[in-house]
Formats: C-alpha cells, sequence, structure tokens
C-alpha cells in the first residue's frame, strides 16, 4: 500500500511589530497556534505573531525548504509583494 505524504506549506506571517517570518509547516493551523503562544521560533517569540499573510504548498519538504530559503533572502518590499501588499 502506497503512503500518502502530507503536503508542505511555506508560509510568511506577519509579526506584531510589522516585520515578517518565513517558515514551513505541515499543519499550518497549529503552526500559527505556536507562533502566537510563543512556542515556535526564536523569532517570533520576540516580535509576536498576527497573521499569515501569504502561503504556498508542495509535494515535498525539500521543495518548500528551497522556497522557504528564497524567501528569508529577499528584501521587506519584495515579501511584501507576495501579500498584495493589503495585509501588512
Amino acid at each position: 500500500m502506497r503512503r500518502v505524504s502530507r503536503p508542505y506549506f511555506v508560509y510568511l506571517l506577519l509579526c506584531d511589530d510589522g516585520t515578517f517570518y518565513a517558515g514551513i509547516t505541515t499543519d499550518l493551523h497549529r503552526r500559527l497556534k505556536e507562533h502566537k503562544a510563543k512556542i515556535g521560533g526564536r523569532y517570533t517569540r520576540a516580535h509576536g505573531a498576527k497573521k499569515f499573510v501569504h502561503t504556498e504548498r508542495f509535494a515535498t519538504r525539500s521543495a518548500a525548504s528551497k522556497r522557504e530559503a528564497e524567501i528569508k533572502t529577499w528584501r521587506r518590499d519584495k515579501k511584501l509583494g507576495l501579500t498584495g501588499g493589503n495585509n501588512a
């Protein structure tokens, strides 16, 4: 029997101070809950977590990790472009 793998999500999170945090997860709801409870990631423990402003779905962890790494190199204005400029 073939194992069905869960998808991976790359997300861009708007922090309480207006900065962005990029990450990956298999469960968006759980991950946002963790960030808001200050148990998910050192950056969000210090900067707070408001909401996801962008998500992308990937079939493999490798593909998601590559996209996350790409987004993390971007300047704020490029990240803001992912949100359509309306959410941050």
